[in-house]
């Protein structure tokens, strides 16, 4: 492959980033563009008003380019305005935390990342890390620097996935391919083709008085359908979910109820 393009929503100071963006040189050349702070929860969102700023840093003695908009910003910047070419593929993760179900996938950055990646014409992987339990005790397992040597070793287990899906064409077969690892896999951890769960979730805001809310999400989920064969089934067993997105379809339309519409 020409090169990959290394995104994500977490921004340039992820202890995911630079022991990702290490292992992917073992598939090809890696070009990074981050947003340049977290930028968690704004799905696919694009800077219309105003401007996107780029600055060229170094990780970890590696050229990296941050970007001051959202993660979808990064990509069309790192696509078509950067560089002299396009990438063959882009990744986007490590992410912090799990992205899966319907709800979730519809709000992350990850995930709206992958998708402007698709939009672009690119093959794209998206992928995100968690556990079960108690959330706010892992991400600060996660965020802290003696968690150095998870991250290498799931740098290594994410490569080793983009490695499986390029070789295996499921990249060209779906729009998106969204893998969620669990924080404590390795190369023999079972693996999963899945669908995505449909889940929503419970309120996002606590309030701290005088009409002013703040993001607390209590971590709830509504189950719309059966879990069985989904993205959070597996997560639930410890497993790696590998699940394929086409971007949005419309499913079949009953005969009685389009005659019902359209006459």
């Amino acid at each position: 492959m020409s090169w990959i393009l290394l995104t994500n929503d977490d921004g340039i100071d992820s202890p995911a980033l630079a022991p990702f963006a290490a292992a992917l040189e073992s598939l090809g050349a890696v070009r990074v563009v981050v947003p340049d702070r977290e930028r968690s929860w704004v799905g696919k969102a694009i800077t219309r008003i105003g401007t996107v700023g780029t600055a060229q840093v170094q990780v970890n003695g590696r050229d990296a380019w941050t970007c001051t908009g959202y993660p979808a910003d990064a990509v069309q910047i790192g696509v078509h305005r950067l560089f002299d070419t396009a990438p063959s593929l882009l990744v986007s993760g490590i992410n912090i935390g799990y992205n899966h179900g319907a709800a979730f996938l519809m709000s992350s950055g990850t995930i709206g990342a992958a998708v402007e990646g698709w939009a672009s014409g690119i093959p794209s992987i998206a992928i995100s890390t968690g556990a079960n339990g108690d959330w706010s005790a892992w991400k600060r397992r996660a965020i802290d620097p003696a968690s150095a040597p998870d991250w290498e070793r799931l740098a290594h287990v994410a490569t080793e996935l983009v490695r499986a899906v390029v070789d295996s064409g499921l990249q060209t077969l779906a729009d998106v391919v969204s893998i969620n690892v669990p924080f404590d896999a390795t190369l023999d951890t079972p693996r999963r083709v899945t669908s995505v769960a449909r889940v929503g979730y419970d309120r996002l805001f606590g309030h701290e008085g005088n009409g002013i809310y703040v993001h607390d999400f209590n971590g709830r989920l509504i189950e719309f359908g059966d879990l069985d064969g989904t993205d959070i089934a597996a997560a639930r067993d410890d497993h790696i979910a590998i699940t394929p997105l086409r971007m949005p379809t419309s499913p079949p339309v009953p005969n009685e109820v389009r005659s019902r519409i359209e006459h």
